[in-house]
């Protein structure tokens, strides 16, 4: 059978062809066999849907045919054809079959359940099942919805380094890159590692954002985003934590803190509303998974989560006044609950699920707790900074406005005993043309979980890069 005439399962369904022949090719998912015909169920990928397909014991190669594991490669020719069958329009009428790939029987993906946990040891197959195939379907319309948010809002794509010099989040917690070996790196009169022999002649780093790239493209183009990779060293073995990310990261000249507010809440609602127009039977599938002996509507529980945050009016209080509803609340919190600490997810979580039970805007946190690029309040302890909570999950979305006075930046520099030098690049933007601007981050895989409702980042990225763990 010629490759070049096969058709995608998604089109067969799409346009119903009957009593047209079609080539199609892909995986077996099931096979039920008698002496004058079988029932081949075969899925390509294209789409959550499989094809049956009728196979009559007259074929030629019926034998080998029926003879295949579930996960074998094979292709058929036939006749699309009316089905009587339940969930199904369209089923195929064989006339040609052919073996591509065989698989035998250590194929660790047979019929009985796997857990999760397998399957991440086995990430290299895991799309071949329904839920991953799910997941990185659904994965890659979120991107192109991604793209097509910003790009219909007059952003522009950048493509920020990867590799990078700077920290620009200061928490140390980055991925060194050297072309020297241990044994040739050689410290200074100053103690320091001497990095003049190396690639790059000075320490350098895998990034962790984007952002200051981003800065420095707005000031010139106005608007522009950035969806890559980014890394953290953190040793952290959560759930909702990886040591490779993608992020998305615009930025916007002239802008505030409120307009980058709107415009992530506004981001947040688009993502969900492409995924349920355009993958609605990946979402109800991976929502049906959700469904538990305790909960058997837990499923249909995250799909009416979902449709009223899209269509909801997000709440916008401030920190101070987050605590103040916390504190008020009654509720024995694990993490205390006092100005100045940090925001937990328990307490992200209560805000937006229990209290105001929609999305909730936090703005104006402590500067102490938060980066040095910050726009600092006229009071002198917070700044203008955001997070946007959502039902389900706490934080999707952390952005702030940035300090566009070069005299406060560096001011505040100092406060940290930060070194100017590798920043000098990014203090000129202060000085050379300056405008208010604010961007956001967020993190793409907690947004690929939030919707799908997979609970293990792991789960929702190809192959997790986690602490110990970096294989394929």
């Amino acid at each position: 059978m010629d490759s070049k005439e096969r058709q995608s399962i998604n089109s067969l369904i799409a346009r119903e062809p009957i009593d047209e022949t079609v080539v199609v090719m892909g995986w077996l998912r099931s096979l039920r066999k008698s002496k004058k015909f079988s029932f081949f169920v075969l899925n390509d990928g294209s789409c959550h849907n499989d094809l049956q397909i009728v196979v009559d014991a007259n074929i030629e190669n019926y034998d080998e045919l029926t003879s295949q594991l579930s996960g074998a490669a094979v292709a058929f020719k036939g006749q699309i054809v009316a089905s009587g069958g339940r969930g199904q329009k369209i089923e195929m009428q064989a006339k040609q079959g052919q073996v591509i790939g065989p698989v035998d029987e250590t194929f660790p993906l047979q019929k009985k359940a796997t857990s999760l946990e397998f399957l991440r040891e086995n990430a290299h197959l895991r799309a071949r099942t329904r839920t991953f195939a799910a997941v990185f379907r659904l994965r890659h319309e979120l991107a192109m919805a991604t793209h097509q948010f910003f790009s219909k809002r007059e952003f522009f794509y950048l493509n920020s380094p990867i590799i990078t010099g700077v920290d620009a989040e200061g928490a140390g917690e980055m991925f060194g890159v050297s072309t020297l070996r241990p044994d040739q790196m050689n410290k200074g009169e100053d103690g320091e590692w001497d990095y003049s022999n190396d690639y790059f002649g000075k320490e350098t780093s895998l990034c962790v954002t984007g952002q200051l790239e981003a800065e420095a493209h707005c000031l010139g183009l106005g608007k522009v985003y950035t969806f890559g990779p980014t890394f953290r060293s953190e040793n952290s073995n959560t759930p909702r934590h990886l040591a490779e990310f993608w992020m998305i990261e615009p930025e916007v000249a002239f802008a505030d803190l409120d307009e980058v507010a709107t415009l992530g809440s506004d981001y947040i609602k688009a993502l969900i509303s492409h995924a349920l127009e355009n993958c609605r039977d990946e979402v109800e599938f991976l929502a049906s998974r959700l469904d538990d002996g305790e909960d058997k509507n837990k499923g249909e529980t995250h799909l009416r989560t979902l449709e009223h945050v899209r269509d909801a009016d997000f709440i916008k209080i401030t920190y101070t006044q987050a605590l103040e509803i916390l504190g008020e609340s009654g509720k024995k919190f694990e993490f205390p609950v006092e100005w100045g600490a940090e925001l937990q997810t328990e307490h992200e979580r209560y805000l937006a699920e229990e209290h105001f039970k929609l999305p909730v805007i936090v703005t104006d946190y402590p500067k102490s707790i938060k980066a040095f690029y910050m726009k600092q309040n006229e009071d002198g302890k917070t700044v203008r900074a955001m997070d946007i909570l959502v039902p389900g999950v706490g934080e999707l979305i952390g952005g702030s406005q940035r300090e566009e006075s070069l005299e406060k930046l560096q001011e505040r520099m100092k406060e940290l005993k930060m070194n100017e030098e590798p920043l000098w690049w990014y203090l000129d933007l202060r000085r050379f043309g300056s405008a208010p601007h604010a961007g956001f981050g967020l993190g793409f895989e907690r947004a690929v979980m939030y919707i799908s409702g997979m609970t293990n980042i792991r789960d929702v990225i190809a192959f997790p890069r986690t602490p110990r763990n970096c294989d394929f």
